[in-house]
């Protein structure tokens, strides 16, 4: 895909902001000033100001000498990148790789995003004119290279966008600043009476090396596209993401369905084709006053089954405020991992873990209440039963040993015994009867004990003996007694689990 670069550049970006937030301010001549040196100076200065004749790098007094009319505001530390870092964010609409072109400017990778605008003319007017619409003055062009796109935004008085491979030709007449040089070179260049870059661009290259150095040679290529140049994205690139803008603003839950499962077919079509699937996915809204409206979902096995990706988004749908309508739909896969086609073929009768149909009801209990956590347990290679399992890194982790069916286990352990009260006979026989909770069961069979061992590698302690009991109801329960018999500590005994 052929390269496609755009560059913006806000003229009076600071200015602009002020009189969007004070409208009282938008026709009347005023500055932000800085302290430089001891005194006041102009920082930026607004369409007004500048007519008077007051520019940046002018001290306060003086301007202040020649219109006393000029209204002066002291600039917040830092908010240029402020402002640039949310413009930026705000640009993720139109293209996902956006980086800050200080001190006034964003560059845009464009390539493969203008034709869903209707074309590179319709995409620029498009952006220009909603800048205008929120008060911004800017200025924007479209080249094959970020330094040509940089020069007629800047510099360019004719059509804005440059044809494919026509960036030379439209260098030609531009000043030599449109190149980005640093002031010592232009003073060199300006000296020498080379104005414009055609002035220059065509002498012998070994003879601007010398009087020029390296860095008029290396902005000229990349104007030029003889070398390349990038950007660097203020957002993490996503591999997997798909973009659907809309012709008129989305305002009804209906068609927020109807664009998800678009996005959701599209992308689905893709990673199945490579043997991938989703584990995360990010839906973001973005609407027309700017704001981002996102709901997510995970999934405990990779799949690209639509139907499936579908509702669990369509859980969260209701939380989205489209407020004016939403403008542009995107997608993202922050998470993917291998698929098993096989899996994806499915939906047969299999039962168990193995089948995605269990894999998805989970993922469907989570999405429904990001509250409800779902466990599964394998078995762990220790006697002690605190320690005789773990939970699983996900639904399809095989275990490394096998449960222990010799002897009878709860289905519910707690995961600290409580101490229960009891009557016991004689010390090594089960009890006759025991209190839990302010309750008394009556034991009506039993069975044990069973001694567990404390692991003495791990800590240190009494070991255990175990009873299974029933009481009078049919009941079940786990009981152990800490240690032998000790008619000097009645508070020997506990409840660990229940039977089912």
């Amino acid at each position: 895909m052929k390269k496609r670069f755009a560059s913006l550049w806000f003229r009076h970006l600071k200015t602009d902001w002020m009189a969007v937030g004070h409208p009282l301010l938008k026709e009347v001549p005023f500055v932000l000033a800085i302290s430089s040196r001891g005194k006041l100076v102009v920082n930026a200065s607004n369409v007004w100001a500048e007519k008077e004749g007051v520019y940046p790098g002018l001290a306060i007094a003086d301007a202040k000498a020649f219109l006393p009319s000029l209204k002066v505001i002291n600039e917040r530390p830092g908010l240029t990148e402020k402002l640039l870092h949310n413009i930026a964010h705000w640009c993720i609409r139109y293209t996902p790789f956006v980086a800050i072109d200080l001190p006034e400017g964003i560059i845009l990778d464009i390539s493969g995003c203008a034709h869903l605008w209707g074309g590179e003319a319709f995409y620029l007017q498009h952006i220009v004119s909603r800048f205008k619409d929120h008060g911004y003055d800017v200025r924007m062009s479209i080249a094959d290279t970020i330094g040509a796109a940089w020069a007629m935004a800047h510099f360019g008085k004719e059509n804005p966008i440059v044809e494919p491979q026509m960036q030379f030709d439209a260098l030609w007449a531009l000043p030599a600043e449109a190149l980005r040089l640093e002031v010592a070179v232009l003073q060199r260049l300006q000296s020498l009476g080379l104005k414009t870059i055609g002035s220059f661009a065509t002498m012998p290259r070994t003879a601007l090396r010398r009087r020029f150095g390296t860095d008029l040679l290396r902005r000229l290529d990349q104007a030029t596209g003889l070398e390349d140049e990038f950007i660097a994205p203020i957002k993490p690139i996503v591999p997997y993401e798909e973009r659907l803008p809309c012709l008129e603003p989305i305002r009804t839950a209906n068609g927020i369905e109807l664009a998800l499962q678009q996005l959701i077919y599209t992308i689905c079509k893709r990673l199945a084709g490579e043997g991938k699937g989703v584990r995360e996915a990010i839906l973001q809204c973005h609407r027309v006053d700017g704001k981002i409206e996102q709901i997510s979902i995970g999934t405990n096995r990779a799949t690209a089954h639509e139907h499936h990706l579908f509702q669990l988004f369509a859980l969260k749908i209701a939380q989205i405020e489209p407020a004016l309508g939403i403008e542009l739909f995107v997608l993202e896969i922050p998470k993917v991992e291998a698929a098993d086609p096989a899996q994806e073929n499915l939906w047969g009768n299999r039962i168990g873990l193995d089948n995605p149909m269990v894999t998805e009801l989970l993922d469907r209990l989570k999405s429904r209440d990001p509250g409800c956590e779902i466990s599964r347990y394998l078995p762990a290679a220790h006697y002690w039963p605190e320690r005789s399992m773990r939970i699983a890194s996900s639904v399809q982790e095989a275990s490394a040993v096998d449960w222990q069916v010799d002897r009878p286990r709860p289905t519910r352990l707690l995961s600290i015994p409580e101490p229960i009260i009891v009557t016991a006979p004689i010390p090594d026989y089960p009890p006759l009867l025991f209190r839990y909770k302010g309750q008394v069961y009556t034991v009506k069979k039993a069975d044990g004990p069973e001694r567990i061992e404390r692991e003495w590698w791990i800590d240190t302690g009494e070991h255990r003996d175990y009873y299974a009991v029933e009481d009078e109801k049919g009941r079940r329960f786990w009981l152990y007694r800490s240690g032998h018999y000790d008619d000097r500590s009645p508070n020997q005994w506990f409840l660990h689990g229940f039977f089912a």
